[in-house]
């Protein structure tokens, strides 16, 4: 990856018209169930989401095979998409990006506290 691709994010815009072709191509129930898999996995990500993209895939790639397969959905991913997608970015109570500001937020006050208290 080159330094300039990462600055200006063209790699990620890149990566995501590639899942979006890739999601385009399945049944609709599918492209349904993808929609809903980025939509609970974005809290996961960091600042670029560049950590989610091989998730992503993992998780694109699941639901190509079993679409060619021609398994439902359903028998996929079960009826809880959005613990399946806490489980893939590494289980219930994972920190989220909100988890990591807040914390970064606080360490930030309590620092500048502690200059002014002492």
């Amino acid at each position: 990856m080159k330094i300039w691709e990462t600055m200006t994010g063209s790699d990620l815009t890149r990566e995501w018209k590639a899942f979006e072709a890739r999601a385009e191509a399945l049944p609709a129930d599918y492209r349904a169930a993808w929609e809903q898999i980025k939509a609970h996995l974005l809290p996961y990500g960091n600042f670029s989401g560049r950590n989610l993209l091989p998730i992503l895939d993992g998780a694109l790639g699941l639901l190509e095979e079993t679409a060619e397969q021609g398994q439902s959905v359903r028998e996929v991913l079960g009826d809880d998409i959005q613990g399946f997608c806490a489980a893939l970015a590494g289980g219930e109570g994972s920190r989220t990006y909100r988890d990591r500001w807040r914390e970064q937020l606080n360490n930030n006050v309590a620092r500048k506290l502690g200059r002014l208290g002492g």
